[in-house]
């Protein structure tokens, strides 16, 4: 059974839920929730984007129930080749959150010819993480 209601996912290994947390909940305020599971299954974060599901497991929890899959994570770091993005509020905040966190800001903060404020980081697990938020002389012209 599913613990998400939507028809598709992509499950994110991290090394510790309560950090992932504290970035994508805390920092980005992005509607993530912790999973209600059944006695022994492994605890996961989602977070359910209309159809779509980014879901995050701890990596010993992967491994646990995938023992093949454990000298794999040491093989390959995280999140070569993805990138995730988001529109966030109040970028200006999150950068200050991030740069104050010691993540790493592959980008910083710019505000682009399209109207869009744009910056690049990565989360605690090494994921790259495109921010965005629409300026609001776009907003008002219904871009």
């Amino acid at each position: 059974m599913k613990a998400h209601r939507a028809r598709h996912s992509i499950q994110l290994a991290v090394t510790q839920l309560v950090v992932t947390e504290a970035f994508y909940a805390g920092i980005l305020e992005l509607p993530l929730q912790r999973s209600l599971t059944a006695a022994g299954a492994p605890d996961h974060l989602m977070l359910d984007m209309d159809g779509m599901a980014l879901v995050f497991v701890e990596e010993d929890d992967v491994v646990r129930a995938h023992p093949v899959l454990g000298n794999r994570f040491s093989m390959f770091p995280r999140g070569i080749g993805l990138t995730l993005h988001f529109e966030v509020k109040d970028i200006e905040g999150i950068s200050d959150a991030i740069s104050e966190e010691g993540l790493e800001i592959l980008y910083p903060l710019e505000i682009k010819p399209y109207g869009v404020k744009e910056m690049w980081c990565f989360d605690p697990d090494g994921y790259l993480v495109v921010l965005d938020e629409i300026m609001e002389n776009r907003k008002k012209a219904g871009q």
